[in-house]
């Protein structure tokens, strides 16, 4: 089994491809599928935050607000202040879907970049979200409306068989306090059978320069296709970067693994300029599952298609 893993951080995203053990008996190995998500029991209002749960709140609703007040986390999506064109685009879409930004090395994972292969789903992709019991009733239901508006938006852009999950999901979207994170190996082991430890050990230790993160898993005999997702976002965020969060990890787990210094308007870039997905990401999208790219692919099989592709979204044919 594979496993790539992407993080959102104060000005640091991260990307990591790592071998891990083939599973033993496991659903994605036999093709029958991750496990439902369990649903939380019901409940009148959530427990009491934790002191460290709290002061966690405190810290991203203060950093929300500086990087705001520094034009930074915008949600328009781009303008005339950030024109891009078919070189831009197919530059972009080189490095951010054919490059990873980080590996494994003695069981951590360490900035390195690689040339990689071009990796997304080849199934129809299903999303659920997960709340722990932290999340109030009324975060709920906004993450989850915000979530599945999303979903839509990334299966128009992408063309992907994608929506939200009425049973059987393969994407699943957890929102968890940090001592929900602490203790994450049981339903991390429900969710993806045979998880590595590996994975588990990085989210439940995940500091708090990381404000959420993504893994997607692939067999081991098909390591360019995903089969299943895994996105983890912090309860203690306040709504904006929620929604960032929302959309950096879930996007990403399609297969637009890496950033870059230079897209943009983008929010495959570590600057932190736009917290929402823009219209050079959607290109992005378009392009990833555009037929005429096929998994597997090197930066060098890709190039020219790549190019061409970016010349006709763009329209600059000639």
């Amino acid at each position: 089994m594979q496993v790539a893993t992407w993080h959102r951080g104060w000005h640091r995203w991260a990307l990591t491809v790592l071998s891990v053990a083939a599973l033993a008996a496991c659903d994605l190995a036999t093709g029958a599928g991750p496990r439902t998500s369990p649903a939380p029991e019901p409940r009148v209002a959530p427990p009491a935050a934790s002191q460290a749960s709290a002061d966690l709140a405190r810290y991203y609703a203060r950093l929300a607000q500086r990087q705001t007040a520094q034009g930074l986390l915008r949600t328009d999506g781009g303008g005339l202040d950030s024109p891009f064109d078919a070189r831009d685009l197919a530059r972009n879409f080189e490095r951010i879907a054919l490059f990873d930004e980080y590996t494994l090395r003695g069981g951590r994972f360490v900035a390195q970049q690689n040339e990689s292969r071009l990796r997304r789903w080849d199934r129809p992709i299903r999303v659920q979200p997960y709340f722990g019991d932290s999340v109030a009733l009324e975060d709920q239901a906004a993450a989850t409306n915000e979530l599945s508006a999303f979903v839509d938006r990334l299966a128009i852009a992408s063309r992907a068989d994608m929506r939200m999950a009425t049973s059987t999901p393969n994407f699943h979207v957890l929102f968890l306090s940090v001592d929900e994170m602490a203790e994450v190996g049981p339903l991390m082991r429900d969710l993806v059978p045979g998880v590595g430890d590996t994975t588990i050990t990085d989210i439940a230790t995940m500091p708090r320069s990381t404000m959420c993160s993504v893994y997607a898993f692939s067999e081991t005999s098909s390591p360019d296709l995903y089969v299943a997702a895994v996105a983890v976002i912090r309860s203690e965020h306040p709504s904006l970067l929620r929604s960032a969060c929302i959309h950096e990890e879930v996007a990403q787990g399609m297969g637009l693994a890496n950033d870059s210094p230079v897209a943009r308007p983008s929010i495959f870039n570590d600057d932190d300029e736009f917290a929402l997905l823009t219209a050079q990401d959607e290109l992005l999208l378009r392009m990833l599952y555009d037929p005429r790219l096929e998994p597997g692919m090197t930066p060098a099989d890709a190039r020219p298609i790549v190019d061409r592709i970016a010349r006709e979204l763009m329209g600059e044919t000639s």
